[in-house]
């Protein structure tokens, strides 16, 4: 948190918009905008719901790991909280756990259906470089580019405090 302590400093937050059918991402960022000075809207043609700034995606076929790129590229910051708009914003316990967890290169919640890529706390260098390697060599699948990283899997409370609140089933646990 910064010495105000109302922001955390050192993360960026990129909301991936692409998959939104209307445009308009699905998550209600208000609470989480509070919490970071660089929030980037990444694939939004219209106006940012909240305040931000609006990243295109980069060149190559539409998909997550495009967004993933667009948003490491545009950050201010050496870590990046990556969200799907389309999912909703995650429980604070969730945010709060992923930015505690110790460093890696990617801390990506697990829950009974895998790896949650697109609600996963990201460092900007060692990702970039692996992840426009793959998005320029076709290699599209996130869960793949995982392989590839030093990752912290997180488990346990976090996701269990989204189970008791009724949020979702194990599968849907980390953004709900």
């Amino acid at each position: 948190m910064s010495a105000a302590g109302s922001r955390w400093d050192g993360v960026s937050l990129a909301v991936l918009c692409g998959g939104a059918e209307d445009g308009a991402p699905s998550v209600d960022s208000a609470w989480l905008g509070t919490l970071f000075e660089d929030l980037l809207w990444v694939g939004l043609d219209a106006e940012p719901p909240f305040p931000g700034r609006r990243v295109a995606d980069p060149p190559g076929a539409a998909c997550p790991l495009r967004g993933l790129v667009g948003a490491l590229e545009a950050a201010r910051e050496e870590r990046v909280l990556l969200l799907a708009g389309r999912h909703g914003a995650p429980l604070p316990d969730v945010v709060f756990a992923l930015l505690a967890a110790p460093d890696a290169d990617a801390i990506v919640p697990l829950t009974d259906g895998g790896a949650e890529p697109l609600c996963a706390l990201y460092r900007r260098e060692p990702v970039l470089a692996r992840a426009r390697a793959r998005l320029t060599g076709g290699s599209l699948d996130l869960q793949a580019l995982l392989d590839d990283l030093d990752v912290w899997p997180l488990e346990g409370a976090a996701l269990l405090s989204l189970r008791s609140a009724g949020r979702g089933s194990e599968e849907e646990t980390a953004c709900a």
